[in-house]
């Protein structure tokens, strides 16, 4: 479904149902007809009353009297009342029939969209650039794509078809009243504009509330997500009291808007409930009073007084569906600024070719907004080689591995990276990062079996990650269920387990960005021997703060404040004045003698 979005709030909910024209179209003849049937019923009371029980001319249109006359006239109809209750009952059956086929389409009406607007929204969230996401609460984007969606939804489904009720309702009344008496319209009608004010100035008043509470929402489902996904640092440092007491104020904020909303809702309701008994009340009086005086038929009192039932209800529905639609607009301009994110574009002549694994930064810099994080970066790595890269916190780390995988892309005048010779801006992005293993330091796993989450070939690469024996020892082995995000694994299991991932992949790029910080040094020392063995031909970069991680690596680079202090082997930086030998100095005097000798 393409839906125009760029058009404003409304051309969303426009393009929701004109997708289904049909069942658009046949929702609104079955709400014209609903009301037309049952608008119909009082006329034939009229007519019942006045003309087939009284003596009065009977004032119909010309298809009326046709029928009534195949019915065989007045007379008949007199002496058999039955067939004036018969009629009644068919126009309230029709229009009930009528009401079952508006409902049904309109319940189809808006679960499609729904389900057609959810789907572009998630197929959206997906295409957008990592820098997006940095930016969001993962609470929000949930709230926009749940509660937001739902309320589009739930105003296409329910309020759409009425707002068309409603204006057909009192269209055809008004119609019908001045037909048979333009004082008593007038009188019938006297309170209504009053009442509509009220109604669109009121609920312009509380959707600004409505606006607030979707925010405040979004605030409550982010401190939700972070402790369910934080569990175990909550309760490592013991902060559930302060958590709960964090999420107390934020649904505590959100419950206070919604106790306004229900203020004013209860303002609005008493004081329409007054305007419609005064309404009525009037029209009763003016009704008697001119049925007296002889200038208004029983029947046509009667009438008036059921179409002015009719209109006064509507009437304040359509308040309430002001107030639904102030809170759908809301919904869907929250939805509209994520749909106006621009996407990660690929150009026409993005390629795909074969990926070998020769890395090349050529004097790139990079920076965030204005914070500089890289400066004039150049190294080379063939395939089949593997580069370390040691560097404190913020040294740009991190960012060499994002801008390699395409997650962030160099501006024009800030280097190139190239695969193979080839700039990797002109390959297209989902080629290139699936040539591109990546694990880290802090491993997504999904809510799965572990053989699901590592993939074919399990077995062989939980052996090369030093995660088998590990596995094949819980009740379940391979078939184990994960917790979400992996919870119920320990945090060097799960990164051996993500390492177990990435080498199914068989990529011919692997980076480790310190993904071997939860395990000892020995199964460090075994999963680097395996990996040598098992990726000899791929181009291997390692991330880590432990020497031990990094010595055997072909070469090391060395970042500060994101420049390069020195590249070299291990045996050439120890014998350099720098970082490198500074915490190899500081690592190696907190190891066993014989262990930092051999470091040596």
């Amino acid at each position: 479904m393409k839906l125009p979005w760029k058009g404003g709030r409304v051309g969303m909910i426009a393009a929701a149902v004109t997708d289904r024209r049909i069942n658009f179209a046949l929702c609104c003849i079955a709400t014209v007809a609903t009301v037309t049937f049952g608008l119909v019923n009082p006329q034939i009371v009229r007519y019942t009353i006045d003309s087939v029980i009284g003596t009065e001319p009977l004032a119909a249109p010309a298809f009326v009297i046709n029928i009534i006359n195949a019915l065989g006239g007045i007379e008949t109809l007199r002496q058999k009342l039955w067939i004036c209750a018969v009629f009644i009952a068919a126009a309230a059956l029709l229009a009930e029939i009528c009401n079952k086929i508006r409902n049904y389409t309109a319940l189809e009406l808006g679960e499609t969209a729904a389900w057609r607007l959810l789907n572009t929204l998630y197929g959206h969230i997906q295409k957008l650039p990592w820098s997006w996401h940095v930016q969001c609460q993962t609470g929000d984007i949930i709230q926009r794509a749940t509660t937001d969606v739902d309320n589009v939804r739930f105003f296409i489904q329910n309020n759409l078809s009425e707002l068309i009720r409603t204006v057909c309702v009192f269209t055809v009344a008004v119609i019908m009243m001045f037909s048979m008496d333009v004082y008593m319209s007038f009188i019938a009608l006297s309170l209504i504009p009053l009442i509509f004010i009220f109604s669109f100035f009121y609920f312009r008043k509380v959707s600004k509330n409505f606006a607030k509470a979707d925010v405040t929402e979004g605030k409550m489902q982010s401190a939700a997500q972070e402790n369910y996904t934080g569990v175990r640092v909550v309760r490592a440092f013991g902060r559930e009291a302060h958590e709960v007491e964090k999420f107390k104020e934020r649904t505590q904020a959100h419950a206070n808007i919604w106790i306004d909303i229900g203020k004013m809702l209860g303002r609005f309701w008493g004081t329409g409930d007054l305007l419609s008994g005064l309404q009525l009340t009037v029209v009763i009086g003016a009704g008697v009073f001119r049925s007296i005086s002889g200038d208004l038929t029983p029947g046509t009192f009667l009438a008036f007084y059921a179409y002015c039932n009719w209109m006064i209800w509507p009437i304040r529905e359509l308040g309430r569906i002001l107030s639904d639609l102030s809170k759908t607009l809301v919904a869907s301009n929250r939805i509209r600024e994520v749909l106006a994110e621009e996407p990660e574009m690929e150009s026409d002549d993005a390629i795909c070719p074969e990926i070998k694994g020769e890395i090349c930064f050529d004097n790139v810099s990079f920076s965030y907004g204005e914070n500089h994080v890289l400066r004039n970066i150049s190294f080379t790595l063939k395939p089949g080689e593997s580069m370390a890269i040691l560097g404190a916190t913020g040294s740009g780390k991190s960012s060499l591995v994002h801008l390699l995988s395409r997650l962030y892309d160099l501006n024009e005048g800030q280097g190139i990276i190239t695969i193979d010779g080839i700039d990797i801006r002109k390959i297209a992005r989902p080629h290139l990062r699936r040539h591109i293993g990546l694990c880290l330091q802090e491993p997504f796993l999904f809510s799965k079996t572990i053989r699901e989450n590592i993939g074919e070939d399990a077995e062989s690469a939980a052996e090369t990650a030093m995660v088998h024996e590990t596995i094949v020892n819980f009740s379940e082995g391979y078939e184990t269920i994960i917790g979400e995000r992996g919870v119920t694994l320990s945090g060097g299991q799960k990164q051996r387990v993500s390492i177990a991932r990435m080498l199914t992949s068989k990529a011919p790029v692997m980076i480790f960005d310190d993904s071997l910080s939860a395990v000892d040094t020995e199964t460090d020392a075994k999963i680097r021997s395996a990996l040598k063995n098992r990726v000899k031909d791929a181009s291997v970069i390692i991330i880590s703060h432990r020497i031990s991680t990094l010595m055997q690596a072909d070469k090391i680079l060395v970042l500060k404040n994101g420049t390069v202090e020195a590249v070299g082997s291990h045996k050439e930086l120890i014998e350099q004045e720098g970082t490198y030998k500074r915490i190899f100095n500081m690592q190696a005097a907190g190891l066993p003698v014989d262990e930092g000798v051999d470091h040596v």
